[in-house]
């Protein structure tokens, strides 16, 4: 195992301890308001603050991007650290089992390692470039399914009326499914992609420490990750698709606008 993945790995389950401790006593929790439906906690601070001590402490050359605390160390290092220390706090402060933590590793801007922890179900999702995508150690792989009406896809859409935006692509697309699940984390929606328990996903307005560490689990799990034209914009526009081949082309198929 590459040793920066197994950096990553000590510090997401470092943070993972420190969430399941908070999560036996949410009613103490102290909870702010980041925007509207967006929520910080002092469980994603401290989890957030623990992920960078250990990364530093590692590798004191290595920038930090985090969800909490923005950018630390030199902005052009060659390896930066992409975070997110509680993916689904609104999951979380509810007692909704449905949470992560997320590290990814960039080289020049490529992702080339990838950590979600699920500290809840002890679930950790591992992936290093060219080496596979990993669940505690078992090799997995993005499903097999090929009918599109069969599909299970993820969704991340922060408003109910995005579904019909974009002259219903949306709706068209989850339409033609079997069913759409908005779990409320992203980077475990990126990772059950991986594992083939959801064959696709679709995610609006996403940042960098929803996408990165997820879309590097899909990749190397033989999946397909690509925004709504099919290009590799996705890390900027936050627009992203991500699933198995045959689900992921029947997916970008429709979401294209219709012609007439």
């Amino acid at each position: 195992m590459h040793p920066m993945l197994n950096t990553a790995i000590k510090a997401a389950r470092r943070a993972g301890t420190i969430i399941n401790r908070a999560s036996l006593d949410l009613e103490r929790l102290s909870v702010a308001r980041k925007g509207p439906r967006d929520y910080v906690t002092e469980v994603d601070r401290a989890s957030e603050a623990s992920i960078v001590e250990t990364l530093q402490a590692a590798y004191p050359d290595h920038a930090v991007l985090g969800e909490e605390f923005g950018l630390q160390g030199p902005e052009q290092a060659e390896f930066q650290w992409i975070i997110d220390p509680l993916d689904g706090t609104t999951n979380f402060i509810h007692g909704l089992p449905n949470y992560a933590v997320s590290i990814a590793l960039t080289q020049r801007g490529q992702v080339t390692q990838a950590v979600v922890y699920d500290p809840s179900r002890n679930e950790l999702f591992t992936a290093s470039r060219g080496s596979g995508t990993f669940l505690n150690d078992r090799r997995v792989r993005v499903s097999g399914r090929t009918r599109y009406s069969e599909a299970l896809l993820g969704a991340h859409w922060p408003k109910s009326g995005d579904i019909d935006a974009g002259g219903g692509r949306f709706r068209q697309m989850s339409e033609g499914s079997t069913g759409v699940r908005r779990l409320g984390s992203t980077v475990l929606d990126l990772a059950y992609v991986a594992a083939g328990r959801l064959d696709g996903f679709c995610g609006v307005k996403l940042k960098a420490w929803d996408l990165a560490a997820g879309s590097l689990l899909v990749q190397e799990a033989g999946g397909l990750v690509a925004d709504f034209d099919g290009e590799q914009g996705w890390m900027d526009s936050g627009n992203v698709l991500a699933g198995s081949p045959k689900i992921f082309a029947q997916m970008l198929a429709a979401l294209q606008p219709k012609q007439g």
